[in-house]
């Protein structure tokens, strides 16, 4: 219970403080009428303390996406074509806190309930299509964070549900056994859980510093978002960085994985055998091996997603516009003149720091395509 509530606890005041810091910076950015009055009436800051941030910005998403579905009704009425529009700069926020939601409640809570029913020997097919279920879900959430970052970078074009459903299993196979790792350890070896997850935390953490990560407004604040990174990589994959080569990058991280789950796997192993009779239900033999079989097709899969169906940056006649797209949000004017979109025009203007959320949500499209 204890374990329970830190985790709950922890993950609300990581979800508000990062909310608030984000607000802080983007707060002449708000479009919101809810998020607005908040701001006028001094109302955001206290929203977080009583740890109601993230509910105000959910306010403020439901608020953009009515306006934008009765615009698109009354567009199809006339007979007008339907365009993107780029006021919902803020969202952007509010799916990365709904990642780091899931990978800081969510898959720990689902770890600690697996390794419980282990611990008591009560694992049955219902418990186990429960626990499948909800890391469905939780995988879902992922889900929908990758195919956000997609439809904001390019404008509008959403991933195919082929390529949304290659993403969504490549993650469920290689999370599942993860998970399923992490609470067979915890549930003979209950006090290492702890060592072994602060020293590959403190490790992924120094990782994430080597990639020169810039994602928030000061250097003391990017430790914080190093640590999250840190936090998402003990579960699952996140690139943060466009610097170097993904595919090594990506290989390095799989392996460092593949070797960790092993190792869990194998002092498990270790005490089933030495108190065998506690754990007659669970040959050790076939979980191992259907564990790191699972974790062997999600890294296939994950390489075929990435070789086939991952979205590809637009061609030369289309990246001007998307690498522009930052640009075009941080455009306070509505001028529609077609020259604006030329590459010499666009080469003849002189080049502004990108702040706040505009700073934020080019480095996650970029951090997407490469």
């Amino acid at each position: 219970m204890a374990v329970m509530i830190f985790l709950l606890l922890g993950s609300s005041v990581l979800l508000q403080v990062f909310s608030w810091i984000w607000y802080s910076d983007s707060v002449g950015k708000i479009e919101t009428k809810v998020e607005k009055f908040a701001d006028k009436h001094l109302l955001i800051k206290p929203f977080h303390f009583l740890q109601l941030g993230v509910c105000l910005r959910f306010a403020g998403v439901i608020e953009t996406s009515t306006v934008d579905f009765i615009r698109r009704i009354k567009n199809f009425r006339n007979g007008v074509r339907h365009s993107v529009r780029e006021d919902g700069k803020l969202k952007y926020d509010f799916l990365m806190l709904r990642l780091f939601e899931a990978f800081s409640e969510n898959i720990p809570q689902l770890t600690l309930i697996l390794s419980r029913i282990l611990q008591r020997g009560e694992l049955e097919l219902i418990a186990g299509l429960k626990i499948l279920t909800a890391a469905s879900a939780i995988i879902f959430n992922v889900a929908l964070y990758h195919q956000g970052m997609h439809v904001h970078g390019s404008k509008g074009c959403k991933m195919s549900s082929i390529s949304t459903g290659v993403y969504f299993l490549w993650n469920l196979l290689l999370i599942i056994p993860r998970v399923t790792a992490l609470a067979l350890f915890c549930s003979v070896l209950p006090c290492f859980i702890i060592a072994h997850f602060l020293s590959l935390w403190m490790l992924l953490v120094l990782v994430a510093w080597s990639q020169k990560t810039d994602h928030m407004k000061s250097p003391g604040w990017e430790w914080l978002y190093r640590a999250a990174v840190g936090l998402i990589w003990y579960f699952s994959w996140f690139n943060v960085s466009k610097k170097g080569s993904i595919k090594v990058k990506m290989a390095i991280y799989c392996s460092l994985m593949a070797l960790d789950t092993t190792m869990l796997l194998g002092f498990w192993c270790w005490k089933v055998f030495e108190y065998a009779g506690c754990w007659s239900s669970l040959n050790p033999y076939v979980v191992t091996s259907t564990l790191l079989g699972l974790n062997a097709i999600g890294i296939l899969v994950k390489i075929i997603y990435y070789r086939w169906f991952h979205p590809k940056l637009p061609e030369p006649s289309e990246g001007v516009q998307f690498r522009q797209a930052v640009k075009y949000d941080a455009d306070s004017t509505d001028s529609t003149d077609s020259t604006d979109s030329f590459p010499e025009n666009i080469a003849a203007a002189p080049a502004q720091p990108l702040t706040g959320v505009l700073k934020r949500s080019s480095t996650m499209f970029a951090n997407f395509y490469f």
